[in-house]
């Protein structure tokens, strides 16, 4: 889910506000750090964990939009489903964009961690996440300090002032204190209304069932 806000838009009023059949509303709540957390100044022992990070370059989007799917279908993510392949291709094969894969002792894609650095100074956490089976098991904090030492130490693009990250509430209940607990501070807050990725045929409508399809 891409961030588009304008600065200079009212905020919403209190109260009940419409959402069109078809569509979705989230609440966005971005999240920053403005310096590296001790755990990533002073890392101390790798966990061990069965898992290994592997850099993609020059990914196939059709490649890519697999793993984004199998991570993130369940939490309706649908922003780079909704990309042609042109379009896709551009971001992930910009030098600024880092994408990276987590496979299991099988070799078995069940993760993923995209970084950006298109924005001088800083990085954003674009995409991070497990497939339902791996996730509970610890597993977000040995990927999310490896995320920080890359964006805060030798990503290769230049000093970074701000690392951050966003979720919202199509997302798991536990990543606001999650990434609350790894050292971000939230900063903001948006409501993003768009077409359910359902029913514009990007993802299994029986996907997200905590978010019914309403549609005509």
């Amino acid at each position: 889910m891409a961030i588009h806000h304008d600065p200079a838009a009212a905020p919403l009023a209190h109260g009940f506000h419409a959402i069109a059949r078809g569509d979705l509303a989230a609440v966005v709540t971005a999240l920053e750090m403005r310096t590296p957390p001790e755990h990533v100044r002073r890392p101390g022992p790798e966990p061990d964990v069965p898992l290994q990070l592997v850099r993609w370059t020059g990914a196939a989007p059709d490649r890519y939009r697999l793993l984004y799917r199998r991570v993130g279908a369940p939490w309706l993510w649908w922003s780079r489903l909704a990309l042609d392949d042109a379009a896709l291709s551009a971001i992930l094969d910009d030098p600024a964009v880092e994408l990276y894969a987590v496979t299991d002792r099988a070799r078995v894609e069940i993760g993923i961690l995209e970084l950006d650095f298109r924005t001088p100074g800083a990085c954003e956490i674009a995409f991070f996440g497990f497939v339902p089976k791996a996730t509970g098991q610890g597993f977000g904090k040995w990927l999310m300090r490896r995320a920080l030492q890359r964006a805060w130490f030798g990503n290769g693009h230049g000093p970074v002032s701000r690392v951050w990250v966003h979720t919202c509430t199509l997302d798991d209940a536990r990543a606001p204190a999650f990434y609350q607990a790894q050292g971000f501070v939230p900063g903001s807050r948006f409501v993003e209304v768009f077409r359910d990725p359902r029913a514009a045929g990007l993802i299994d409508p029986a996907q997200g069932a905590l978010h019914p399809l309403i549609v005509d």
